[in-house]
């Protein structure tokens, strides 16, 4: 429980979750409800909402967790359409293709990426100062995006 909150500290967020209800298996956090809970066995593959899992203890969040975090009032960046497609196969965001942001947007700062629907596309890392006024440069370094496991299947 330690490894997500603390990532989701890195938003400057907090998610509320119910220890209780969070099942770790081989390395892979779980959030069930009450119910499920009591019905699930020793020996499960997957069960509830899938929150991420953790290796060598670096830990890797799910979408849904991502999804959470959105929620709140998170580190947020909202990107145009041409900077949401880009974000998704992989690339970084110029400060051109911003369009708001939530949180103070420091450098170093951990943000997630959304569309202007307020889908999260995945996070970044805040490269330099996002109230600079040079469009050119790189302003958040992609870390993980929704196109990451098309990317893999190759």
């Amino acid at each position: 429980m330690r490894q997500i909150n603390d990532f989701i500290s890195k938003f400057n967020a907090s998610v509320s979750l119910d220890r209780d209800l969070i099942v770790k298996k081989d390395g892979r956090y779980f959030l069930l409800d009450r119910k499920l809970k009591s019905l699930i066995r020793k020996h499960f593959l997957y069960a509830g909402t899938y929150l991420g899992k953790e290796e060598n203890d670096t830990f890797f969040p799910s979408f849904n967790l991502l999804a959470m975090i959105a929620q709140t009032d998170a580190n947020r960046i909202v990107v145009d359409k041409k900077s949401e497609w880009l974000f998704v196969c992989g690339r970084d965001v110029f400060k051109r293709g911003i369009t708001r942001t939530s949180g103070p947007g420091r450098k170093g700062d951990y943000t997630l990426i959304l569309n202007e629907h307020g889908n999260c596309l995945g996070f970044g890392r805040i490269l330099r100062y996002l109230d600079t006024q040079d469009q050119s440069k790189i302003a958040v370094k992609n870390i993980v995006d929704i196109g990451d496991f098309l990317r893999r299947e190759r």
